[in-house]
């Protein structure tokens, strides 16, 4: 079992400015204990020749080809328009401005 005491739980309370029940005091100090006890497991199996890691797969990028692909002409894009003025989308104006 850990070292965590129900006095250094608390004095983390305080010092996070959290206001803990006696129970609730209790409980977290259990449940720190056991955090404490599982990160001592893991310490001790993750020797210096352990490599640190993040994930357990090698992650590499995929990338594709940057292909040039022409866009659509003007005529194409207005052509589903309700309204059009030129070259450009006619909308309803929002603000009260010309």
């Amino acid at each position: 079992m850990s070292e965590i005491s129900a006095e250094q739980v608390a004095h983390l309370a305080n010092l996070a400015r959290i206001d803990l029940s006696p129970e609730e005091i209790t409980s977290l100090t259990a449940e720190l204990g056991q955090i404490v006890d599982a990160v001592a497991k893991v310490t001790e199996v993750a020797g210096p020749d352990v490599p640190a890691t993040s994930h357990p797969l090698p992650l590499t990028n995929v990338f594709r080809e940057d292909v040039h692909v022409p866009g659509l002409t003007v005529e194409q894009a207005l052509s589903g328009a309700p309204d059009r003025d030129g070259d450009w989308f006619r909308v309803p104006p929002i603000l009260d401005e010309e």
